[in-house]
């Protein structure tokens, strides 16, 4: 009879995506440790053990919530080749969302806040943070202050941070300093998902893939381009409300592009 088993081959990370079959030739006995190879153990590399330690901290010392909604980016995908002939930059999904995460992180300052003993402190200054998948593991470049930029000022630092994290090429200034964070998971073609609030910040957004969707619209029925935006928050500096309405907030500005082009002018 054959027995089946699970083998973990020495690989990339990003390479396991499936399992080896294993015969009983092959069939390693946890009672005899000595068999057990390097060949079987992926050593952790700096980036994925500083991930592993603050992400653990995060569980263990930060009571979350997590909220969802739903928003029809429709326009906003329409009107990207548009700005991009205006502006004369390339003009991602993701600028849009940093920009709209920062313009809500400033009207609702407490996302931008932690605890400080019995007090929230206030973030000084709104620096973005957003996940980027880079040969050498998930790193987290920071746009700066933000709430300050225009679109097409954040879509033009977005990119050169993006395409330096793939060379391995940040500075340590570029990727400190996070007061909030993105992660984005739609061009992997997942729908939605829940991030894991990073140790330095109270707040994250996530963001799903476009959803071409068929809905109502203005009396008729046709098709939309839907996408899901959920927000994890520390219980203790912001409440289910609060965080309810800043998730509102950046629903509006996304399904209403003329807006982000008007406070980008």
């Amino acid at each position: 009879m054959l027995r089946i088993q699970y083998k973990v081959l020495e690989r990339p990370m990003s390479q396991l995506t499936h399992g080896t079959l294993l015969t009983d030739e092959d069939h390693l006995d946890p009672a005899e440790p000595d068999v057990i190879s390097k060949k079987h153990h992926i050593a952790l590399t700096r980036i994925q053990k500083l991930i592993c330690k603050r992400m653990l901290e995060s569980k263990l010392t930060k009571p979350c919530f997590y909220l969802e909604a739903k928003a029809d980016i429709t326009e906003l995908m329409a009107m990207r080749p548009k700005l991009r002939k205006a502006f004369g930059a390339r003009i991602t999904t993701n600028a849009f969302y940093i920009h709209a995460l920062a313009l809500a992180a400033r009207q609702y300052p407490l996302t931008v806040g932690s605890l400080d003993g019995d007090w929230v402190r206030i973030a000084e200054r709104l620096n973005v943070g957003f996940a980027v998948n880079a040969p050498q593991g998930l790193v987290v470049p920071v746009v700066k202050d933000a709430d300050k930029k225009s679109l097409p000022e954040i879509a033009s630092e977005e990119s050169l941070l993006t395409d330096k994290a793939r060379d391995n090429k940040l500075t340590l200034q570029e990727i400190e300093g996070e007061t909030i964070a993105l992660s984005n998971l739609g061009a992997y073609g997942t729908d939605s998902f829940i991030g894991i609030v990073p140790p330095p910040t109270s707040t994250i957004i996530s963001v799903g893939n476009v959803i071409h969707t068929i809905v109502p619209w203005r009396g008729e029925v046709t098709e939309r381009k839907i996408v899901s935006v959920t927000v994890a928050a520390d219980r203790r500096v912001v409440d289910e409300i609060y965080a309810a309405r800043f998730l509102a907030y950046i629903k509006e500005r996304l399904q209403d592009p003329r807006r982000e082009i008007q406070s980008a002018e």
